[in-house]
C-alpha cells in the first residue's frame, strides 16, 4: 500500500505547480480576506471623502499595498503634512513588515527559487498575507509554498483592487451614513487583525498601549498622531517586554 500511493508529503510533492496556484487563490475564501475586502470598500470610501481620484486610489493601492501605510498616506493629505514629514510617516508605519518578511521569507526559499520572485512575493507581505503564510506555508511541503503564495498574494491584490475602486464609487451614490460605516470597517480590520496575530507579550502591550495613546496623539499632535503614537506604544511594549523576560 505505501509502495503504490507513497507518503501524503511525497504525493504533494509531485503535483504540479498550478495546482498550488490554484489552491492558494481558493485560500481567500476564508473570514481574514473577506475582513480586508470590507475594509479596501471603506478606504475607497475614504479616499473619494479625502479628494483623490480613483485612479490614483487604485495605483496607490497596488503600489503601497498595506492599508496602514494607506491611511497613513491619504491622512497626510488631507492635513496638508509636507512630503519630508509624510515620507517618514509612512515608512515608519512600513517598517513592521520587515520582520513578517523575515519569517515569511525562509518557509519559502529553496536553492532554486529566484531571487526577483522573492523579492516580487515580499511585496504581499502585510498582515492578512503574513497570517495565511504563518498558518498554511509550514503544512505545504517547500516545492508547493511559492506557488500556492503567489496564487493566494496576486488574488488577493488583484481583489481589493475592485473593492477599493467598488467604495470609490459607491461613495457617490449610497448616502453619507452608510459611507461612513464603510470607512469605519477600516479600523474594525485593524483591531481584529492586529489582535488575533498577537502572540507575544510586546504585541498585546502594544495594541493596548496604541488604543490609550492614539486619542492622546490625536489631540496633541494630530498631524504626527499615527507616528508617535507607533513610537511610543511600540518602545513602552518592548520595554514591557524585556522587563518580564528577565523577571
Amino acid at each position: 500500500m505505501s509502495d503504490r500511493h507513497g507518503s501524503v508529503e511525497e504525493d504533494a510533492v509531485e503535483r504540479p505547480a498550478r495546482y498550488w496556484v490554484l489552491r492558494g487563490i481558493a485560500g481567500i475564501v476564508s473570514v481574514p480576506p473577506l475582513i480586508l475586502v470590507s475594509a479596501f470598500i471603506g478606504f475607497g470610501a475614504l479616499a473619494r471623502d479625502t479628494g483623490l481620484d480613483l485612479g490614483h486610489t487604485v495605483v496607490m493601492t497596488g503600489m503601497v499595498w498595506a492599508l496602514p501605510a494607506q491611511i497613513v498616506l491619504i491622512g497626510a493629505i488631507s492635513a496638508g503634512t509636507g512630503i519630508a514629514a509624510t515620507i517618514a510617516a509612512v515608512t515608519l508605519s512600513s517598517v513592521r513588515l520587515l520582520p513578517m518578511t523575515m519569517s515569511v521569507m525562509p518557509l519559502m526559499r529553496t536553492e532554486k527559487t529566484p531571487r526577483a520572485v522573492l523579492l516580487w512575493l515580499s511585496h504581499y507581505i502585510a498582515v492578512t498575507a503574513w497570517v495565511e503564510a504563518m498558518r498554511k506555508l509550514p503544512a505545504l511541503p517547500r516545492s508547493a509554498r511559492v506557488p500556492y503564495f503567489a496564487g493566494f498574494g496576486t488574488t488577493l491584490i488583484l481583489l481589493n483592487l475592485c473593492a477599493v475602486s467598488t467604495g470609490y464609487l459607491m461613495a457617490a451614490v449610497v448616502p453619507p451614513q452608510i459611507a461612513a460605516g464603510l470607512a469605519f470597517l477600516t479600523p474594525v480590520y485593524f483591531l481584529i487583525s492586529l489582535s488575533a496575530a498577537a502572540q507575544l507579550t510586546a504585541d498585546r502591550a502594544a495594541l493596548a498601549l496604541g488604543l490609550v495613546f492614539g486619542p492622546v496623539f490625536h489631540l496633541v499632535a494630530p498631524e504626527f498622531d499615527l507616528m508617535w503614537t507607533g513610537l511610543v506604544a511600540g518602545t513602552l511594549a518592548f520595554l514591557v517586554h524585556r522587563w518580564r523576560r528577565r523577571r
